[in-house]
């Protein structure tokens, strides 16, 4: 299989493992058999590599996104520069070459979260029948977990998902695809308990929660945006 197929699988899987988790959260109480468990190795490594606490967050640098479509307006984010600097490093840096000037919101899932990002697959007018599974060109990130809970209007980091944990809320991943967030980035439309501490928090919205809401939903299990999706027409940084 070849690197670039490897890549679209394992983002697909994430995408998977990320509508199961949100699915099987919603149980009341998993029986033994749905739940995978790791060695205790693996489980020590994650925690002492993966889990750092924030320490609290000045205000700045943000991020402003103008979109177009049933949304119409701009949504502010407030980055997470101390907790997740990699992170915040990485979209400002593909944001202020305009990386994201163009790219849809192609997975919208009702009263979970709306993501986006693709600067490879995901931009309108072009082929978008892979969206959701490309990256940029900078390199895949070291996951900065944090104890920033997953609250409505918290900006997360799209991974990979491991394939051996789809379907297993309490399974342990391994850490190369912990470490596997690039370019794609999801913002909360409620709280989901359930992600913290398994996806990187990069950010929070400060403005423009109504343009949020309002965005195009997708259909489906998946989310997955059918038709004209809505699209960050502009991406810019501010201090």
């Amino acid at each position: 299989m070849s690197r670039n197929n490897l890549v679209a699988f394992a983002i697909f899987a994430a995408g998977v493992a990320l509508i199961a988790v949100y699915y099987y959260s919603t149980l009341p109480d998993p029986a033994p058999e749905a739940v995978m468990q790791e060695t205790a190795p693996e489980q020590a490594e994650l925690e002492e590599t993966a889990i750092a606490p924030t320490g609290g967050d000045a205000p700045g640098p943000y991020l402003a996104i103008e979109i177009d479509g049933e949304a119409k307006g701009t949504i502010t984010i407030d980055l997470f520069e101390q907790s997740a600097p990699g992170h915040a490093a990485q979209i400002m840096a593909l944001a202020r070459e305009g990386k994201y000037d163009g790219v849809a919101f192609h997975r919208v899932i009702q009263g979970f979260m709306a993501q986006t990002g693709d600067v490879e697959f995901g931009r309108v007018g072009g082929d978008m029948r892979r969206a959701g599974t490309g990256a940029s060109r900078r390199p895949d990130l070291v996951a900065e977990f944090s104890d920033i809970p997953f609250e409505r209007g918290i900006v997360g980091m799209a991974r990979a998902g491991d394939p051996n944990c789809a379907g297993a809320p309490n399974c342990v991943e391994r850490p190369q695809f912990l470490n596997s967030a690039n370019s794609q980035f999801f913002i909360m439309l409620k709280p989901g308990s359930f992600l913290n501490g398994k996806y990187t928090a990069v950010g929070k919205v400060t403005g423009g929660l109504e343009v949020l809401d309002a965005i195009k939903l997708g259909t489906g299990q998946n989310g997955a945006v059918i038709g004209a999706p809505d699209v960050m027409v502009k991406v810019t940084v501010t201090e």
